[in-house]
């Protein structure tokens, strides 16, 4: 049995700024509160199956010390759960994660949203 990989390597961070800007007019997005997953598909090129990369709002936490715990709880549910998208999607995706209210959730009650989240994302998607 294949032991799974809790990994967040810099080649699966979505850094791209044309991706971004494209993921932003043109993608779609599922969500799941407090969360939200807008994401656009990659040409088939790309080396990595997923981009991810997470957002939390200015307007939400003024000061940066909160959006930064948000970012890394963020990044942390991601890791522990990313094996759901990569067995379950076909094709390569740019993810971005965003965390959308002003609720200081727990890092067990983000995890379990997350895991929701991208459930009905893969439901979403096969239904394409």
């Amino acid at each position: 049995m294949e032991q799974k990989k809790y990994t967040y390597p810099k080649e699966e961070k979505l850094k791209s700024r044309n991706t971004i800007d494209l993921m932003f007019s043109e993608g779609r997005s599922v969500s799941k509160y407090p969360l939200r997953l807008v994401y656009v598909p990659l040409p088939e090129t790309e080396e990595n199956p997923i981009k991810v990369g997470v957002s939390v709002s200015k307007k939400h936490f003024k000061k940066a010390v909160d959006r930064n715990y948000f970012k890394r709880l963020l990044r942390e549910t991601y890791r522990h759960n990313k094996h759901l998208l990569l067995e379950n999607i076909p094709g390569n995706y740019a993810f971005m994660l965003m965390y959308q209210t002003k609720d200081r959730l727990s890092f067990e009650e983000i995890n379990t949203k997350t895991i929701q989240l991208f459930e009905k994302f893969i439901t979403h998607i096969k239904q394409q």
